[in-house]
């Protein structure tokens, strides 16, 4: 327990996920966080569990919360994992982080044998209060734009070159239209980026789970089909020329998916797009906008694309015991 400050408890799978909603409704949290992300995964997967921990204090200020999911291995051993979590609540003190995660590995609900791996969603350093963990797997890394900038700022932080080419796509009169939410007006767009993946080689979230992603959303939302993401898309003529997918979980936005032609890239059209997306994101109540993963070697030009865009780039700690 911190000094002059009440004690630290931990709910374990007892608070109801409208609160756990409701928390993170005002934060700026990984979606990997989310209670949908984990339902998502849950849904379809009867080999997944999701556990889940609110922690505060004796005098019911808030401390934070944290999303497990939990796999067994060999029949035995069960995982968890905390991806990009816990979510911490404000004022609270690398003390404070350091008495929790040993409070969650030595109380979480689940039977031995087991291994409970932390990936917080921040630098190393003090200030993550890791000490006293083991550090087994590097960080990755993503960029992150503050959209409380003005758009004034936005723009001028970007390169000269991004810069450049988002003018480019402006004096071209391209139009840069919010489509429907509805699976079937954006399922073409997942199709294109199934197709996509296969080429390049690379993986992300499982384009299968976005739907159920969005079903998740929109009953928390009670209803509300836009909830959970949002789409951009240009059109040349009567096709598509570029679009991209945001998801939205809390005051954060992350991309997803986009594609663009031939003539979409020469437009530079996911420049245009993007430039749009902040703004809109923005005029939301939208506070940050995750880029998602920066792979340098494999993904060189697609880490250039978001790199010049002005924002900042984590270098997360790494994944922890």
């Amino acid at each position: 327990m911190t000094a002059n400050r009440p004690a630290i408890r931990i709910d374990w799978n007892s608070v109801p996920w409208e609160i756990y909603d409701q928390e993170m409704s005002t934060r700026t949290p990984a979606y990997q966080q989310d209670w949908a992300y984990a339902a998502t995964l849950v849904t379809p997967n009867k080999s997944v569990d999701m556990v889940t921990a609110y922690i505060h204090r004796d005098d019911g200020s808030y401390v934070g919360q944290a999303l497990f999911m939990v796999r067994r291995f060999a029949m035995i051993v069960r995982v968890a994992v905390c991806s990009y979590g816990p979510v911490w609540g404000d004022n609270v003190t690398p003390a404070d982080k350091i008495e929790t995660y040993g409070r969650l590995r030595k109380d979480i609900p689940l039977k031995w044998p087991r291994l409970v791996i932390f990936t917080p969603d921040e630098a190393a350093g003090e200030a993550a209060g890791l000490k006293g963990m083991s550090r087994v797997m590097t960080g990755d890394a993503t960029v992150l734009i503050d959209l409380n900038k003005s758009e004034e700022d936005l723009r001028a932080t970007m390169d000269q070159g991004w810069r450049n080419r988002l003018s480019k796509a402006e004096r071209a009169g391209l139009v840069v239209q919010r489509t429907g939410a509805k699976p079937a007006q954006y399922r073409w767009l997942l199709d294109a980026e199934a197709r996509q993946r296969q080429k390049r080689g690379y993986r992300a979230m499982p384009l299968e789970l976005t739907e159920l992603w969005q079903s998740h959303k929109v009953y928390i939302a009670k209803g509300d089909k836009s909830a959970g993401l949002v789409v951009y898309r240009i059109d040349s003529g009567r096709d598509p020329a570029a679009a991209m997918l945001f998801l939205i979980h809390g005051r954060r936005a992350t991309y997803h998916v986009g594609w663009t032609s031939e003539d979409g890239r020469k437009l530079s059209a996911h420049n245009l797009i993007l430039w749009h997306a902040m703004k809109d994101l923005k005029a939301r109540g939208i506070e940050l906008l995750d880029l998602g993963g920066v792979n340098t070697q494999s993904g060189a030009g697609i880490a250039r694309f978001k790199l010049e865009t002005g924002g900042t780039v984590l270098k997360r700690a790494g994944s922890y015991v």
